[in-house]
């Protein structure tokens, strides 16, 4: 491969890394061509970003980067796909699907700005929760004390019920 080739490609990983928050490194040794594209089909859907690279030009991406990548180095090693997302858990989501046949493997991770090394890993990924998920905890949380101070409206009708029943409560 040509040096402006490879300068070119650095470059390129360089500005997926900015572009996307989130990365997963895995090994997809002995993945079949007919599964490869299932598992590509798979990442379309869910706005994930599989590419092949080299070990040394991701190395290379790395070193360039403003982020410290080093934790990741050692995962550096055989045949190695990236998958760029842009929500931490849903590649983990996806491997996961794939765990009993143990291909694809995770190699490690970058996401919400903390590094997993090591296919044991995977469960961790998976609990972590999207922006959207939280935002939906929180939005329930906070529904939850007006939810019970209108159905108690509801059903007595009178405000005195209600604080007698807060009353009894708290006692």
């Amino acid at each position: 491969m040509k040096k402006e080739l490879k300068d070119t490609i650095i470059v390129e990983l360089g500005e997926k890394l900015k572009e996307f928050p989130h990365f997963y490194l895995v090994d997809l040794t002995g993945l079949d061509a007919a599964k490869t594209s299932e598992l590509r089909g798979k990442c379309f859907k869910n706005e994930i970003k599989l590419l092949m690279v080299k070990n040394t030009l991701l190395h290379k991406a790395f070193e360039a980067s403003e982020i410290d990548f080093t934790p990741l180095y050692d995962c550096l090693k055989g045949n190695t796909a990236i998958m760029f997302a842009q929500t931490a858990n849903v590649p983990a989501k996806l491997l996961k699907e794939y765990k009993k046949e143990g291909i694809p493997a995770l190699k490690g991770a970058y996401a919400e700005e903390s590094f997993f090394v090591g296919a044991d890993k995977l469960e961790e990924l998976v609990a972590i929760k999207s922006k959207n998920e939280l935002i939906a905890e929180v939005v329930a949380l906070l529904q939850s004390p007006i939810k019970n101070v209108v159905s108690g409206l509801n059903a007595g009708g009178k405000v005195h019920g209600l604080l007698d029943a807060i009353a009894e409560r708290n006692k």
